[in-house]
């Protein structure tokens, strides 16, 4: 615990090193994002373009549904898969994505729940409607669904953690891994309530855990071990995270990965505007990793 105390008092000491969002939007996003390339990122379906494209391994699509006169057609070659994972193209922060298992019965559940294909209906309808998108015409993005990998069991059982490395002219500066936790419902993301790891990028290793407020050595819902923790395949993560940064426009961005059970490493989102949480999660401000 004192030393728990202490490298938080020492990130404390150093919080004018911490990079603001002005700052980041006037140092870094701005001068290196050309505003016409957003759009490859900030929309999943362009991006697993560019990601098929060059061979990057990201989860299979199954199907974009662009129409809400087409979800029924289309709903009839989904159904003969287990488990589906289905998002908004233009969404964030992981609001309208919803996780579908067949039971032993061959009825779809989400979080536990029984779904009826009307409410699935419903919800790729409000999807298109622009409910997850401020209100713009969306697209429904119907991927496999990710099995994580046991590492990640290890920390957490439910919901599907991804890492976030952020990088800057194909130089990784940052990485984390975001954990759910019984708050978040699954989810990894850090407004809603899931945890933020900060990562050792030489050694490969988990560091204290951030939930917001406080940190951890261990999960706080369960008390399994995080600090020290060996990541596996992280020599892949770099690798596939730089291969993004070379294919994509965009010279400043974060990459999420998520390891699955069977393929490895898997690109999930590119982002153009990455939080500065990660920044917390590692203790450590990004204005030091700029010089």
């Amino acid at each position: 615990m004192r030393n728990l105390k202490h490298r938080i008092n020492n990130y404390l000491g150093n919080s004018t090193k911490v990079l603001g969002i002005n700052e980041r939007n006037v140092s870094l996003i701005y001068p290196n994002n050309e505003r016409k390339y957003y759009k490859l990122a900030d929309d999943k379906v362009l991006t697993k373009t560019i990601l098929e494209t060059h061979c990057i391994d990201c989860a299979k699509t199954y199907a974009v549904i662009e129409r809400i006169g087409d979800i029924q057609a289309q709903w009839q070659a989904i159904n003969k898969y287990d488990k589906i994972a289905i998002k908004p193209a233009n969404g964030s922060g992981g609001g309208g994505i919803k996780i579908l298992r067949k039971n032993d019965k061959n009825q779809w559940c989400s979080s536990g729940q029984l779904v009826d294909e009307a409410q699935i209906f419903l919800h790729m309808a409000s999807i298109i409607m622009g409910r997850y998108s401020l209100g713009s015409d969306d697209r429904v993005l119907i991927e496999e669904c990710i099995e994580p990998h046991p590492f990640f069991h290890e920390i957490y059982p439910e919901g599907v953690p991804d890492f976030r490395v952020i990088l800057l002219n194909e130089k990784p500066l940052m990485a984390m891994l975001r954990v759910p936790t019984d708050e978040s419902d699954g989810k990894a993301n850090l407004h809603q309530g899931g945890l933020g790891i900060g990562i050792d990028m030489k050694k490969g290793k988990l560091q204290l855990a951030y939930d917001g407020k406080q940190y951890f050595e261990s999960h706080p819902d369960n008390n399994n071990n995080i600090l020290g923790k060996r990541i596996p395949y992280w020599e892949q993560i770099i690798a596939v995270s730089l291969r993004v940064a070379k294919h994509f426009p965009l010279q400043y961005l974060g990459v999420d990965i998520v390891i699955d059970k069977n393929k490895g490493p898997l690109i999930m989102e590119v982002n153009v505007r990455p939080g500065l949480g990660i920044q917390l999660a590692n203790q450590q401000g990004m204005k030091k990793m700029l010089k």
